[in-house]
């Protein structure tokens, strides 16, 4: 379908667009390896950075995507033009500068496994700093911060030490970690350090004022504080009497934005909202469901909107405890009193810009125009789910494809005039990156994987109607042909005993066909049973056959 539509792109100059730029890196992927799409950032005039579930890629122009080389021996502190190995879990961007954060498959947890900084990500050739996941070492009790001192639990693995967001913010890049908490990187130091943030019971942590700390052989230590992120007691159990057993869940960190002198971060027991002082000191005000009306304990994402004078902050929640629920919460006074919307959504993803807020979540992508930013009622609009239907030239035919799925993982509203003359929304998904060729999102330009054209495919395959491929209910398997001339592709389903179960004409002069697929029911709509299936496709003046495995 890309190789399609890369034809096309003289005739439909609306929809593709390139930039006169030079050779990018020649060793990086031309295409996606992943159609698992789970952050977007723009960067520049037209670089568009994905986080996918195989690499870091980067979209250069509508017809240009790379997969940046991945290197399993990279040394800490090494310069280089490859990044770690493993999906993409954190990626922020500031003018030239770019991070990214990565992870693995451990037996049976995620593992951090590094992180890349580049000052200059805009150029053909780009030069990465790499990092090893950030870890301590059982003497690191005692962790500086701000020219003073904290008492801290050292977190020495890998696992569960994932980096799940980023932000850069002046002279410092922060990140969140459930193990790792929360860190930053000193960019004029060159140095990592640990954050320390507000004990669960706690509403403040004033880290600025000198009067909290106590002077000791070692140095000015906070007093009364101890970083842990360890579940804290559950109030049932017998209790240990070593209290460096229990932790803190606000010590367990997800999301981060930062501007200016203030950092807002989410964690597993709220939001904090961080004043930066002198030497990098932080004092934190502590808001949490509650105490401050939060919509759930678990803040997975947040998002600042400016507009007219005022900053709103946006905060995904998950349900931690009873009585919370999975929404979004939103402050339009600096976290001194919170609303929420979309209650019983969960939410992944927040973006905003001007007087809009789009919001990727696991039924679909919303968005909101706040026309009064003190308007505390947010009234909500669903996308459809994304379908692609291209015209092809002059031709009567029509280049589809749709994104087989609810889900919306990652979401961009994009004003650069590169991409489209108003807006452009880009979304990821668990089954690719689309782009929309309108503000409302009528039709979209669809990336995924390439395939090759001289096969035929059935995905995922195994295939499992429940599990795989969700939408509105039903679930679909993919089916790639790389169709050229046929005006209609006729498909035809057989069980093990080639008996007829399902037939449908994809008519390709039809912008409603969509794409090539299959529901797993027979024409009655009945589910099949589990099993061995063939797929007949006739197109282009021959057959093609697909064996399929659907498993309930």
């Amino acid at each position: 379908m890309l190789m399609n539509m890369v034809i096309a792109q003289s005739l439909l100059p609306g929809v593709f667009k390139m930039s006169a730029v030079a050779e990018f890196d020649s060793s990086a992927y031309k295409g996606l390896k992943s159609n698992m799409i789970s952050d977007i950032v723009p960067q520049a005039d037209t670089l568009l950075w994905l986080g996918t579930g195989a690499g870091l890629a980067v979209v250069r122009d509508t017809t240009s995507i790379f997969t940046i080389t991945a290197n399993a021996d990279a040394a800490a502190g090494e310069l280089t033009n490859q990044t770690p190995v493993g999906g993409v879990t954190a990626l922020a961007a500031s003018n030239k500068t770019l991070f990214a954060a990565f992870a693995k498959s451990g037996e049976d947890i995620s593992i951090g496994n590094g992180l890349i900084y580049s000052t200059d990500a805009t150029g053909n050739d780009i030069t990465w700093t790499y990092f090893d996941q950030p870890v301590d070492t059982e003497a690191d009790s005692l962790a500086p911060f701000a020219k003073r001192f904290f008492k801290g639990l050292p977190i020495t693995v890998k696992e569960a030490n994932v980096t799940y967001d980023a932000a850069i913010s002046g002279n410092y890049i922060w990140i969140t970690s459930w193990a790792g908490g929360l860190r930053r990187y000193n960019i004029s130091q060159k140095v990592w350090e640990r954050v320390p943030l507000p004990e669960d019971g706690d509403q403040t942590l004033y880290t600025c004022e000198s009067s909290n700390y106590e002077n000791t052989p070692s140095g000015y230590v906070l007093k009364n504080f101890y970083l842990n992120p360890r579940d804290p007691w559950d109030g049932v159990s017998t209790k240990n009497s070593d209290p460096k057993t229990y932790g803190n869940h606000n010590h367990k960190a997800f999301s981060v934005i930062a501007y200016s002198d203030t950092v807002w971060v989410g964690t597993a027991n709220g939001v904090n909202r961080g004043i930066v002082g002198d030497n990098g000191c932080v004092n934190w005000t502590h808001y949490t469901p509650a105490a401050d009306n939060l919509s759930g304990g678990f803040v997975v994402g947040l998002a600042l909107q400016e507009y007219k004078g005022h900053q709103i902050v946006w905060a995904a929640s998950v349900t931690a405890a009873a009585g919370e629920t999975s929404a979004v919460s939103f402050s339009i006074d600096r976290g001194e009193s919170w609303h929420t919307t979309l209650d019983g959504e969960r939410v992944y993803n927040i973006t905003s810009t001007d007087s809009i807020v789009l919001v990727a979540s696991k039924s679909g992508l919303w968005k909101t125009v706040t026309d009064n930013p003190l308007d505390v009622a947010k009234p909500w609009a669903k996308y459809k789910p994304a379908k692609q239907a291209i015209k092809i030239g002059s031709t009567d035919l029509y280049s589809m494809d749709e994104i087989l799925s609810d889900e919306v993982v990652g979401v961009s509203y994009d004003k650069r005039p590169f991409y489209s003359s108003s807006a452009t929304v880009w979304i990821g998904s668990w089954d690719g990156l689309a782009r929309a060729l309108d503000p409302n999102g009528t039709n979209w330009q669809v990336y995924r994987t390439k395939y090759d054209a001289s096969k035929v495919y059935a995905y995922p395959n195994p295939f499992s109607p429940y599990e795989h491929n969700q939408v509105g209910g039903a679930g679909y398997v993919h089916i790639y042909a790389d169709v050229k001339v046929s005006f209609v592709v006729k498909m035809d389903v057989y069980n093990f005993a080639m008996e007829l179960v399902y037939h449908k004409d994809f008519d390709r002069r039809q912008s409603s066909t969509g794409s090539l697929k299959w529901n797993g029911k027979d024409a009655s709509g009945r589910m099949v049973d589990n099993g061995t299936y063939f797929i007949r496709l006739e197109y282009d003046q021959k057959v093609k056959w697909i064996k399929l495995i659907v498993i309930k």
